[in-house]
């Protein structure tokens, strides 16, 4: 199977356009379709990911409401303290619909920062090690990506067209449902038949140990996903913001709302930016500085973008030689993400949000978290307890909210809900200012070339010796004509040339007679077709009839004397080379020397030009030898850059080192 492509994401740490209107189409959908999105009912959308969990074996809707509680209160001391870049993971029960079973069901927007993406799939995989009674599926808009994450160690049977309903993690590993003996015997035909997700369950639950995946496949993926729960607190950036005292209460009952106030700002439009000319909500007068915590994709968004404000905002910036510059600036362009925000509020009092904590929904989640020490000890009412109790609120209030509710609260509602029952001290604010911690050191933002080749070879696995020291290096030069010769030696088909990757290939090897037989049959063939260019030289040399007759029966002898017409071509072949040998071209060649080994090559040129032993006897090519001089040649004019001929032959395994001879040509010249 010739693997699918692998991906390419975009960065999160590379700049972006100012606005892309395009993500804020899901926005304007209805709430029933919302909802069928979120509860993961729908194919997955652009830059979003699928999960479902289904109950392997006897099973209901009361089963998997149960677990899905119980899967709250377990990842909440996890997720409680996690930025999402555009939604939540989050749960909700799906009836049954068609071949589909009842299940729980998420779909996650993740926007620019695919990391999301990843930390779901560690999620499902530690639901299925916490809850052997589930089994989960994930996939988004580019189809089965843990595949493609995969994709040089799968088996040769698995394709894009037959994978469907066939991945699953289960027991916390990776399963993998291969294809029914009766398929294999059909030579995998890519139109069989994918199972049903019933079907599926069914095995899992009776043969689950014979579906584990491959280790090679196992490890590819879990690689993906190592450095979780522990690389959560990497991707944070703290960075120093200058803010108006009421965003700063905002991000200290809701952390999570800077990424909500990032996005407006990144997606703004002129329209947006209206409601930045007054400043409503958060005018600059009441401004303190404060650290604010940032995932590194949102950082990079909101430092990356160069904007200057209205003049009639009232928001003004030092200059940029100032030590406090990139404070005041990222306070700035936050400030406004905010407005934004609240411009687009719905204008409802508090009065008519539902109060969610309040209710035995609630209570009975805080006093799991309590039984799970998620407060550490911490004394009711401190400062700690409470940050720890506004972001138990925050992921409360987005993954347990009612089902029967398909309309969410907008972060503008939210915020200004906020603004209306949270009491704050600018003096407060003022004095913890004065003794912030250091902010978080911005320099990965920066990649230098030895950075970026070093972070290739780790995605690609190809670390490989330096090649200072030659004596450790062991280079076969008969090794890369072989690989060339069984890359040539391979059929390919409408999907591609295959690459041999390994080295025990038969030797390649060229039959004169068949290649003549061959030849014989295309030019003694019963029926030829003329094209327009044979149409054009027939009418240039004015060939008459008995010219055509005669051509027939000179076509009818040919035919009668295949042997004849053999020996001729083979004749007609040894004059062409005749006349090539004393030419430039011939000269090009590396030849063998007569009765001596391939190894041991000379070029034509030694031979005089009117040598008639020469002519007698052609001296035959060194084929191998002539390839690799042409392949380093070609490996050398790439100057360390990628190119057909390193491409072509890491393929298939062989890595050439670099020219020596030319690294010390150029040190030379430096010198």
């Amino acid at each position: 199977m010739t693997p699918p492509p692998q991906r390419r994401r975009h960065d999160a740490v590379a700049s972006a356009p100012p606005c892309r209107h395009s993500l804020n189409a899901p926005q304007r959908r209805s709430a029933a379709g919302g909802a069928a999105l979120m509860a993961g009912d729908g194919a997955p959308g652009e830059d979003a990911v699928r999960y479902r969990l289904f109950a392997v074996g006897p099973g209901g809707e009361e089963l998997l409401r149960d677990c899905a509680r119980g899967i709250a209160e377990r990842l909440a001391p996890l997720l409680a303290a996690y930025i999402w870049q555009r939604q939540p993971f989050r749960l909700r029960y799906v009836p049954p619909r068609g071949d589909t079973p009842e299940h729980l069901g998420g779909n996650t927007r993740f926007g620019d920062n695919v990391e999301d993406e990843w930390f779901v799939v560690y999620l499902l995989r530690e639901i299925t090690r916490a809850c052997p009674l589930l089994a989960a599926r994930v996939d988004d808009n580019d189809g089965e990506f843990l595949l493609i994450e995969a994709a040089e160690v799968l088996p040769k049977w698995l394709r894009p067209e037959n994978s469907d309903n066939r991945v699953f993690f289960y027991k916390g590993e990776l399963h993998i449902i291969p294809l029914s003996e009766t398929q294999e015997q059909d030579d995998c035909e890519p139109s069989a038949a994918c199972p049903t997700i019933s079907q599926a369950l069914r095995l899992l639950y009776t043969r689950s140990e014979e579906f584990l995946a491959a280790e090679p496949i196992r490890a590819a993926v879990y690689k993906r996903i190592s450095g979780y729960p522990e690389k959560i607190q990497a991707s944070f950036h703290r960075a120093h913001c200058y803010l108006p005292a009421g965003i700063v209460a905002v991000l200290k009952q809701r952390p999570s709302l800077v990424a909500a106030a990032v996005q407006a700002f990144y997606l703004r439009d002129p329209v947006d930016l209206r409601a930045c000319r007054t400043f409503q909500t958060f005018p600059p007068e009441q401004r303190v500085m404060t650290t604010v915590t940032f995932t590194k994709c949102l950082y990079a968004q909101l430092v990356q973008q160069k904007f200057v404000p209205d003049r009639r905002s009232g928001y003004t910036l030092p200059l940029s030689s100032h030590p406090q510059y990139k404070a005041y600036d990222l306070g700035m362009k936050l400030a406004h993400g905010f407005e934004i925000l609240c411009s687009k509020s719905s204008k409802a009092s508090p009065d008519s949000k539902r109060n969610e904590f309040s209710g035995p929904v609630w209570e009975r989640f805080l006093n799991g978290l309590k039984e799970k020490d998620y407060f550490k000890g911490e004394m009711e009412g401190s400062a700690k307890y409470m940050e720890l109790l506004h972001m138990a609120e925050d992921y409360f209030q987005q993954s347990l909210t009612k089902e029967e509710s398909c309309i969410e609260v907008s972060p503008g509602d939210e915020i200004l809900s906020l603004l209306q029952t949270t009491t704050f001290d600018v003096k407060e604010f003022e004095r913890e200012a004065a003794c912030l911690p250091p902010e978080d050191d911005d320099s990965w933002l920066e990649i230098s070339p030895d950075d970026l080749e070093k972070m290739l070879k780790e995605a690609t696995n190809e670390f490989h010796p330096s090649s200072d020291d030659e004596e450790e290096q062991k280079y076969d030069l008969e090794t890369v004509a072989e690989s060339m010769k069984a890359f040539v030696s391979k059929v390919s088909t409408h999907e591609g040339a295959e690459m041999p990757w390994s080295s025990d290939e038969a030797h390649v090897t060229f039959d004169v007679d068949s290649f003549t037989k061959a030849l014989d049959r295309i030019l003694g063939a019963d029926s030829e077709e003329l094209d327009s260019d044979d149409l054009d030289e027939e009418e240039d040399f004015n060939f008459s009839d008995e010219d055509d007759e005669d051509l027939d029966a000179e076509n009818q002898r040919q035919k009668q004397k295949p042997n004849e017409l053999i020996g001729s071509l083979k004749s007609y072949m040894d004059e062409m080379d005749r006349e090539l040998a004393h030419t430039n071209i011939g000269r090009s060649f590396t030849t063998q020397k007569k009765g001596a080994s391939s190894a041991k090559g000379t070029t034509s040129e030694d031979a005089g030009p009117g040598s008639e032993a020469e002519d007698a006897e052609l001296t035959p090519v060194d084929v191998d030898m002539n390839l690799v001089a042409n392949l380093l040649e070609s490996y050398s004019a790439q100057a360390g850059l990628a190119g057909p001929a390193s491409n072509i032959l890491q393929s298939m395994g062989v890595y050439l080192p670099e020219n020596a001879d030319q690294i010390g040509s150029n040190r030379g010249a430096a010198e």
